[in-house]
């Protein structure tokens, strides 16, 4: 969320936003519905000051024993006033609470300006794609033949979209999150969490992802609770309505959870075996940083992810997303791409956004800072990494002429655990 102070000073940034993330909020419905609201708290204020200055009078003159009936009678009068006012100046800021959260937080300076993914901008690839010399298969040939997914029953039971890992997919998909998960709390400092996965409509309210894409969810209508799309949700609000001290930050957390999305816009994208899915797992990377700190904060967590795909010997590339492909609470967005060599692809497995204070404002969190002034903190996030796409480079830079895989060093120790 946007200070409303800013935006009335700054109406042609927030319109330049409005339209560059190629959103449809309206700024002047906003301004209307402030203006009335401030207007409707005016005269609530002077008309309470009123009250408070007759009931003085009132008391004056009771104890004086003076007759105080014409007073009283205003008092009524007044009270009666106050009684309507509240009413439509309740009515003014649910209306203000409802605009403010379609506004969608600015774009940082130098982003690059664009409506959709096209315009994205590439800024360096890492690491080399192997040469092969047979004839690759993508993915799901690999899975199929090694056995290591089973879709068609998955769809039996939940719908398209809900894999099965069988045999070692599912050992090689467990290892996976493992080793991450060791990875970002060894070497990179991070605190794991194991968190909720239902959340209610405030917290999904405080990291952005409602209003808007309520219909991307999956909702528990009869206890209003949502399955959590990324662990983003329920880690970013553990400090909802709280206020930290400055001497608390940052703040690292990783957690793995399982991440629930009904993709409603999906239709006609590519849903191959694991490239799009409606359950899937990630490791999540949150941070809680003083503003001065969000910048560098951010391009230690693009590392940190990058650190997992090098560990793993994987060719990637890193695109700073265009204003139009940001999401609404974004202010600047870096994707990491693991190129998919049976697919002939690039495949989107992280991406890593600074938020500014537009999710601290949604969930109010604030944080004393050294002089003792109240501030909204900066939230960072990004995945460390989704395992879907990152299973699927795997396995298809890692194929063998005969069918069979060699996976990456790294993975080895974790799959040949005894115990």
């Amino acid at each position: 969320m946007i200070d409303i102070k800013y935006i009335r000073a700054n109406p042609d940034i927030i319109r330049e936003a409005i339209r560059n993330k190629n959103e449809k909020a309206d700024l002047d419905a906003l301004l209307s519905a402030d203006e009335e609201r401030r207007r409707l708290q005016y005269q609530f204020d002077n008309l309470k000051a009123q009250q408070n200055s007759v009931s003085q009078i009132i008391a004056t003159k009771k104890r004086a024993r003076e007759d105080a009936a014409a007073e009283i009678a205003e008092m009524g009068k007044v009270a009666a006033e106050i009684k309507a006012i509240q009413a439509d100046l309740s009515q003014a800021n649910a209306l203000m609470d409802r605009l403010m959260l379609t506004i969608p937080n600015i774009p940082e300076e130098g982003v690059p300006i664009g409506l959709d993914e096209s315009l994205n901008e590439v800024i360096r690839h890492e690491g080399e794609p192997l040469n092969y010399d047979f004839e690759l298969k993508d993915h799901l040939d690999i899975a199929e033949a090694n056995r290591l997914l089973d879709l068609p029953r998955g769809a039996k039971i939940s719908g398209s979209g809900f894999p099965i890992y069988s045999g070692f997919g599912a050992r090689l998909e467990r290892c996976i999150i493992n080793f991450m998960l060791e990875y970002h709390l060894q070497k990179h400092g991070y605190t794991e969490l194991m968190v909720p996965l239902a959340v209610n409509r405030k917290a999904m309210t405080g990291t952005g992802q409602l209003p808007k894409l309520e219909e991307d969810m999956y909702h528990i209508a009869e206890d209003d609770l949502f399955l959590i799309p990324t662990a983003e949700v329920p880690v970013t609000n553990i400090y909802a309505d709280e206020v930290l001290s400055y001497k608390d930050l940052p703040k690292k957390f990783v957690a793995y959870t399982p991440c629930f999305r009904r993709e409603a816009g999906s239709y006609g994208k590519d849903t191959r075996g694991l490239q799009r899915l409606h359950q899937f797992n990630k490791v999540e990377m949150v941070r809680f940083v003083q503003p001065e700190d969000s910048q560098a904060a951010l391009d230690e967590m693009l590392q940190d992810a990058e650190d997992i795909l090098k560990a793993f010997g994987l060719h990637y590339r890193v695109l700073s997303l265009c204003s139009g492909d940001l999401s609404f609470a974004s202010q600047r967005t870096y994707d990491l791409e693991v190129w998919a060599p049976g697919s002939q692809k690039y495949l989107e497995v992280s991406s890593v956004s600074n938020f500014g204070e537009f999710q601290a404002r949604r969930a109010n969190i604030r944080y004393k800072d050294a002089e003792g002034k109240l501030r909204h903190l900066h939230t960072l996030n990004g995945s460390g990494v989704a395992t879907p796409r990152l299973m699927i480079a795997l396995l298809e830079t890692y194929q063998q002429a005969d069918g069979s895989l060699k996976l990456p060093e790294a993975i080895r120790p974790w799959l040949e655990l005894k115990i």
